[in-house]
């Protein structure tokens, strides 16, 4: 069974940054598909990024895009998402989660494997 841990999230100024990271463990995660959600308080889960392996594509939420990068070393079975210019609205709590499949998937349901989410606050 694989095991995802997010990290990196905190307290941030509107206009700042954060690197938020999820290491895998348990499995071979270098042909996983990673995914990056978050949830507000009252609010469903939403899609934010996904990158796959195979052939690399890479896909945003139109509410992230320009601002947010994710990425990947398959080395370190780490997936990473670059936040920048963050605003109050991004405040949520962020999962990374992974499929053993390819297809950037941006439905929940698509995922087999989640961490237990890393708090990205982002004050005015």
């Amino acid at each position: 069974q694989v095991q995802l841990v997010e990290s990196g999230g905190g307290l941030v100024q509107a206009g700042g940054s954060l690197r938020l990271s999820c290491v895998a463990s348990g499995g071979t995660f270098s042909r996983f598909t990673i995914g990056w959600f978050r949830q507000a308080p009252g609010k469903e889960r939403e899609f934010v990024a996904v990158i796959t392996w195979f052939p690399g594509l890479t896909r945003y939420a139109d509410s992230v895009k320009g601002r947010f990068t994710i990425s990947r070393d398959n080395s370190k079975n780490t997936g990473f998402l670059q936040m920048d210019s963050l605003k109050p609205e991004d405040t949520a709590l962020y999962f990374c989660a992974a499929r053993p499949a390819t297809g950037a998937a941006t439905a929940p349901r698509e995922y087999t494997y989640w961490g237990q989410g890393t708090q990205v606050t982002v004050s005015s």
